[in-house]
C-alpha cells in the first residue's frame, strides 16, 4: 500500500495528529503525519510546516515569518495547495482541523485527482461546506466536540476517520470502464438534444452528463484536467451569461480553459445562452428591473439576455475558443438555443440570437482545426443532435 498522509496544524492539534496515525498504524495503514501550522509543533511529525511552506512562490519567510495569523494560514493554504499535488505516493488523505486547518487542508486535497480518497474531519463539517468541497470529491467528517485535546468523542471519531480512510486506501480503484468516457453538458431547456446524443453514442462511448450550474462546469472541466475525459459535448455553455452578468450559475473565468489546457476534441454549442438565472423574483438585482423573465418556478427565474448583452457572450466565448489548440467545431442552432426559445416560446428573439451568432463568427479564428458550423435546426430538433454526434465522430479521428 502507499502511504496515508495524516495532515492537521501539529502547533494545535498535535495530540489528535498523533493518536490518528497510530490509529491509522493499528488499522494497516503507512501513516505520514504532515504539519501544516504556522507556529513551532508540540510533537514529532514526517513532513515538517517548513517543508511545505517551501512550495509556497515567495518561499517560507511568506507563510511562516510575521504575527498575522490569518495571512500566515492563507499563505499555508496556497503553499499545501502546491505542494500536495506533487506528492506521488499519496494513496489517502485524511485531515483534521478547525477554521483555519480545514481551509489549509482542503486547498490541497481539491487539487488532487478525483477518485482518490480525501476525508476531513472538521469542526465546519456540518455546516456550508462549498468554499471547501467545490467540485472535488472530499468527503467532510464532523468532528461533534472541538479538537482541543482528546475525549471519548474525539477518540470515535477519529478512530472511525482512521478506519475509513485506510480501507479507501487499500480497496484498489475499479478498473476504468473500457468505453472512452465523454463529458456533455445539459440543462432543462436542452434535455431533449443532450438526451438524444447519449442515446447516440452510449454504445462504444461512457457519456457522463454535467447539469449547467456553475459547479456542473467546473467539475466537467477538472475532469478533463485530470485526464479522465477523452472528449466533450458542451452543448449547453449557460454558465456563461450568468457569469458575465451576474447570475446565481456562473462560471468562473477559467470556463474553456481546460478544453484549451488539454486539447480535447471538442463540440461546443450555445445551449440557453438566452437565460440568465436567479433564484426568487425578489433576487432579481434591481438594475434589471422592467426586463423579460421568465419564473420557471417559485425559486427559480430566468431572465432573457438582449442583443447587446449576446454580442457580449458571443464574444467572450469566441475569445476562449481562440486559444484552444484542439479540434473543435461549435454548432449554432438558428432557429433557437433553448426550449424557450422557439417560435412562440416566452424568449423567442431572432434579433438577440443573430446578434449571438454574429459575434462568435465575428471573434473566433477559423481554421482548418476550429470551425463554426450553421445549421437551420433548432438546438433541440433530433437533426441538431444527429450533426453534434456526426461532428464529434469526425473530430475523434484526428
Amino acid at each position: 500500500m502507499q502511504r496515508i498522509y495524516i495532515v492537521g496544524t501539529a502547533d494545535t492539534k498535535g495530540e489528535e495528529l498523533t493518536y490518528l496515525a497510530a490509529r491509522v498504524e493499528a488499522a494497516g495503514g503507512r501513516p505520514v503525519r504532515v504539519d501544516v501550522g504556522t507556529r513551532r509543533p508540540t510533537v514529532a511529525v514526517d513532513i515538517s510546516a517548513e517543508t511545505v511552506a517551501a512550495a509556497h512562490p515567495d518561499g517560507v519567510a511568506a507563510v511562516l515569518s510575521g504575527d498575522d495569523r490569518g495571512k500566515a494560514v492563507a499563505a499555508m493554504g496556497e503553499a499545501f495547495a502546491r505542494f500536495l499535488p506533487k506528492c506521488d505516493d499519496v494513496a489517502g488523505v485524511v485531515g483534521i482541523g478547525g477554521g483555519g486547518g480545514t481551509l489549509i487542508i482542503t486547498a490541497g486535497m481539491r487539487g488532487l485527482p478525483l477518485g482518490l480518497p480525501k476525508l476531513m474531519v472538521s469542526t465546519l463539517a456540518s455546516g456550508d461546506v462549498a468554499p471547501y468541497v467545490d467540485v472535488s470529491d472530499i468527503v467532510m467528517m464532523p468532528s461533534v466536540t472541538d479538537m482541543a485535546g482528546l475525549n471519548r468523542i474525539s477518540r470515535v471519531i477519529l478512530q472511525n476517520a482512521a478506519a475509513a480512510i485506510t480501507a479507501m486506501a487499500s480497496r484498489p480503484t475499479e478498473k476504468a470502464a473500457s468505453k472512452p468516457a465523454l463529458g456533455l453538458t445539459m440543462f432543462g431547456v436542452t434535455t431533449p438534444c443532450v438526451t438524444t446524443i447519449v442515446d447516440r453514442l452510449r454504445a462504444d462511448h461512457d457519456c457522463l452528463v454535467f447539469h449547467a450550474t456553475g459547479a456542473g462546469g467546473r467539475t466537467m472541466e477538472k475532469l478533463a484536467d485530470s485526464g479522465f475525459l477523452s472528449g466533450v459535448l458542451d452543448i449547453t455553455t449557460t454558465e456563461v451569461c450568468d457569469f458575465l452578468l451576474g447570475g446565481v450559475l456562473s462560471a468562473t473565468q477559467d470556463r474553456f480553459g481546460a478544453i484549451a489546457r488539454t486539447g480535447l476534441p471538442y463540440v461546443g454549442s450555445v445551449g440557453a445562452l438566452d437565460m440568465v438565472n436567479f433564484w426568487a423574483p425578489e433576487t432579481v438585482p434591481e438594475r434589471y428591473a422592467g426586463r423579460l423573465l421568465y419564473h420557471h418556478n417559485p425559486n427559480v427565474t430566468l431572465m432573457r439576455t438582449t442583443p447587446r448583452e449576446c454580442a457580449a457572450i458571443g464574444r467572450w466565448i469566441g475569445a476562449k475558443l481562440n486559444l484552444c489548440k484542439g479540434v473543435v467545431r461549435f454548432l449554432i442552432p438558428e432557429k433557437g438555443v433553448s426550449a424557450l426559445d422557439v417560435e412562440g416560446g416566452a424568449f423567442f428573439d431572432p434579433t438577440a440570437d443573430a446578434a449571438l451568432f454574429e459575434a462568435l463568427e465575428a471573434t473566433v479564428d477559423r481554421t482548418e482545426r476550429r470551425r463554426i458550423v450553421r445549421l437551420p435546426l433548432h438546438i433541440n430538433d433530433p437533426q441538431f443532435a444527429e450533426a453534434a454526434v456526426a461532428a464529434y465522430r469526425e473530430i475523434a479521428k484526428h
